[in-house]
């Protein structure tokens, strides 16, 4: 048993648990780790109540350790501050080393007793909120909110569903069915618009945003008021990061037990250490969840709007003090200059002489300078890297020697860049011209790619090379007209509006319906007499079929299975149809999330990332629209458009090569049976293995010799059996299973309600730079144009330089800065798309 957990059940049943140092306390904080696991395996129980106590305790334990921390040790900093000496000390004793060092180590002594004996206190035993790297992550990433918004869905409590999943969205932008989640609580009834929090917002960047937007609206008093707030929460997150700093040592790069540095040495490590982390507090608090890039130079901005905040509101001393603050960052500024010499000439001299910058900011900088002398110090003696994240660090602070040899190693990586870029140009020229050598063979080669290994009658109609990728084949003559008409009418006799989107009929676009059914439903249906069994059957069989063709045809030297089937309807609304400009279905990538933007396909959950191999028998063409198209990773350019017709197949690998969508159905119904397929047996679809059972204990000595006659044609296609039943489960019982999903988020079908399984910037960058001398500079927002008589004329960084013409003091900035917000996964267990199939949130 794990001692942190023994400790925690003792203390259960015994009232009081003592310290070794004889304090008591009456309980112990539980570790978050715990709470965290406790509340994970409840959801796959599907015990939504405990999901939601544990996962809601362990945020809480979590940031109750952080604070307790935090206090502690600047608690006991303040009592054991290294001030005046100790009496009697300062007086050397030979051989033994001075008084100093004894004073010096005592105030340590004392310290480090007081943080323990606090922390115990207040915690429990020093080892009992250890947690792994992995456990911090899953924190970091924010996915108890993805665990609680799936828990709160399930017990209607809509309001906390969606500041969970917004919660989690923030530092997740690019996790598409979060979005897709969001998008649906939107449109539900009983939800507002305020619901949609962020629970882990930090104070100094919501307010720091706040003042953002009201200085885009020219609402300055406002932007004034958050920006005072900002810096003020700041200098306290900043104070709070710094404590935290003060943690164990991390043995980078090196097991701690072939660590044997003395004991100047380990001080020096130690510490170096902790001087690196509280200087990369700077770009911690300048981080804001789900952005690629801290905001640059961020402390020293909030001066930059005050100034001006200010200077519109005519308070010219306080602009004046912001001035001078954020010259103490950037002492050469001259646009900075400009708007001091402008703000002091209208308030007067004499009165401006007297107002200096903010005594907490020169603090903060003669504390940060300092640190990174040492640090500095420290990567020129011991080779310990430094690198400063801060832009105004003045160039004399590192040491000139240092600052030489990494102009000479930037220099060099210069050159090694170039160098490999010459490089790779003679290879991709070598490239081009083996391709060239090659072309006329894989012309006439292509076309014969699979052809024999498939059965008589069945044409490649278009290999990979035509269809302008990898992966991909096109066939023709795979099943007939009549078989084709069956299964329509099964689709329409059998189907279900919104199959696997909780019966929502329009999925994936307002101007169609959807329908689905699987193998084991139909076969199911023809059990009860409602279809044809020998159209389930047939459905079953076509199917299997295909599989059969996309292995051979790719020559696959393993066992394909099936992953998921579905025989799919889409149908027009025909009175929704004007100005239609949207998809029957958006480009994505069957086993990887397709992030466009990027131009990359993450293969990690939730998408199906176990499959391999997709395919689509279509059924008829009498539609319009519905054409089913290729593209290229930045889902915009189209390699290949394919028209659907009775008999036809589109088979292609599921990953990353190979985005696809449908056009939109404008008339008719488009109708279609959509396979996956894996490599993987652990992912065999357990449906179909049931619904074979049950087609083979239907069979009776007369209905199979009508199997045998009316299958003659294609019995050298006929799979092996699945995999024994002792796989199977019940579909009653999967119904009620937490990790529900649709099944077809990548190919033919997706939906966009909140996902029912946990899954795993804001920057304002200067936008133009020019200089007046009569006028306030200011950031210019695109394609405005004001005059610059009256207007403040824009600078790169958002300071803005006043006009000297006392009698147009009162002439607003229209031209500033806009902020522009780009809103850019853990998972639960990966899981089967038959259990996808059911009905979820």
């Amino acid at each position: 048993m794990d001692p942190r957990r023994a400790i925690v059940l003792l203390c259960a049943f015994i009232p009081l648990c003592a310290s070794d140092s004889g304090r008591s306390r009456s309980f112990v904080l539980e570790p978050y780790d715990f709470l965290f696991d406790a509340a994970v395996e409840a959801y796959y129980k599907g015990d939504w109540l405990s999901v939601i106590l544990n996962m809601e305790k362990a945020l809480k334990n979590k940031a109750t350790v952080r604070r307790v921390k935090a206090q502690c040790r600047l608690s006991c900093a303040n009592q054991t501050a290294y001030g005046d000496q100790l009496p009697g000390l300062g007086v050397p004793i030979p051989g033994v080393g001075s008084l100093e060092d004894l004073g010096f180590f005592q105030k340590i002594l004392k310290r480090a007793d007081c943080v323990n004996s606090c922390e115990t206190e207040k915690l429990g035993s020093p080892t009992l909120h250890q947690v792994t790297e992995d456990v911090q992550l899953e924190f970091s990433k924010r996915t108890p909110y993805n665990y609680l918004q799936v828990a709160y869905f399930k017990i209607n409590k809509l309001n906390k569903a969606v500041a969970a999943a917004n919660t989690f969205f923030q530092a997740n932008p690019d996790h598409i069915e979060m979005k897709q989640n969001l998008d649906y609580y939107r449109m539900m009834a009983g939800v507002q618009e305020e619901d949609f929090k962020d629970l882990e917002a930090r104070t100094h960047m919501a307010e720091f945003l706040l003042g953002k937007s009201y200085y885009s609206d020219d609402s300055f008093g406002l932007a004034a008021e958050h920006f005072e707030a900002a810096v003020n929460e700041y200098f306290t997150a900043d104070t709070e990061c710094r404590a935290l700093c003060e943690g164990a040592y991390k043995y980078d790069g090196y097991n701690y037990m072939e660590y044997s540095a003395d004991l100047f040495q380990t001080i020096t490590d130690h510490y170096l250490q902790i001087l690196n982390c509280k200087q990369h507090c700077a770009v911690e608090l300048a981080s804001n969840a789900g952005k690629d890039k801290p905001f640059e130079d961020f402390l020293p901005s909030h001066f930059n709007y005050l100034q001006f905040s200010y200077y519109n509101s005519e308070k010219y001393e306080p602009a004046i003090e912001c001035a001078k603050t954020y010259l103490l960052f950037h002492p050469n500024d001259e646009v900075m200059n400009q708007n001091l010499a402008y703000y002091s000439a209208i308030l007067g001299e004499d009165k401006a002489q007297s107002i200096s910058a903010r005594e907490v900011v020169k603090q903060y900088i003669r504390h940060s300078l300092l640190e990174k002398e040492l640090l500095y110090f420290g990567y020129e003696a011991f080779g310990i890297t430094f690198v400063d994240p801060d832009t105004w660090t003045p160039e004399d602070t590192m040491p000139k020697k240092l600052r030489e040899k990494q102009k000479a190693e930037r220099e060099a990586a210069a050159r090694i860049t170039e160098e490999i870029g010459n490089l790779m140009k003679e290879i991709e020229t070598l490239v081009e011209e083996k391709k060239k050598d090659s072309s006329d063979l894989s012309r006439i080669t292509g076309l014969q790619e699979g052809v024999s290994l498939l059965p008589d009658g069945i044409k490649v109609t278009m290999t990979a090379q035509q269809l302008n990728g990898t992966q991909r084949v096109l066939l023709d003559g795979v099943v007939g007209e009549d078989e084709c008409k069956e299964l329509q009418r099964l689709s329409n006799a059998a189907s279900l509006k919104g199959d696997g989107y909780s019966g929502k009929p329009s999925p994936h676009s307002p101007s169609e319906t959807f329908q689905g059914l699987t193998v084991l439903k139909a076969v199911k249906l023809g059990q009860e007499g409602k279809v044809p069994l020998k159209s389930a059957r047939l459905f079953f069989d076509l199917s299997d079929k295909v599989r059969k063709m996309v292995a051979s045809y790719f020559q696959l030297d393993v066992p394909l299975y099936f992953s998921y089937s579905h025989l799919v309807c889409r149908s027009a609304i025909s009175e929704k149809q004007e100005d239609r400009e949207d998809l029957s279905h958006p480009v994505h990538a069957d086993n990887c999330l397709l992030v466009s933007e990027m131009n990359e396909c993450v293969k990690e959950p939730p998408a199906y990332t176990h499959r391999d191999y997709s395919a689509v028998l279509y059924l008829n063409d009498d539609f319009e629209g519905g054409d089913f198209f290729f593209t290229k990773l930045d889902a915009k350019t189209v390699t290949a458009e394919l028209r659907p017709q009775c008999g036809r197949v589109v088979g292609f690998g599921a990953g990353k090569e190979n985005p696809h969508g449908v056009r939109a159905v404008t008339r008719g119904q488009r109708c279609a049976v959509a396979l996956w397929f894996t490599l993987d047996p652990a992912h065999e679809e357990k449906e179909r293995i049931q619904a074979q059972e049950m087609l083979t204990m239907f069979s009776t000595p007369v209905n199979e010799e009508f199997i045998k006659k009316e299958t003659t044609e294609t019995k050298e296609m006929k799979s092996d059996p699945p995999p024994p039943a002792d796989q199977v489960t019940s579909e009653d019982n999967q119904d009620d299973k937490p990790e529900e999903h649709r099944p077809d988020t990548s190919a033919e079908t997706q939906a966009d309600k909140p996902d029912a399984s946990p899954k795993d910037k804001a920057k304002a960058k200067p936008v133009s730079k020019t200089k007046t001398k009569a006028h306030p500079k200011e950031k210019t927002k695109a394609g405005e144009k004001k005059t610059a008589s009256k207007k403040a004329a824009a600078k790169k960084d958002g300071k803005q330089t006043p006009a000297k013409q006392a009698e147009k003091k009162n002439a607003k900035s229209a031209a500033k800065k806009t902020v522009k917000f780009d809103a850019k996964k853990d998972s639960g267990k990966v899981k089967t798309d038959s259990q996808n199939g059911r009905e979820e949130l």
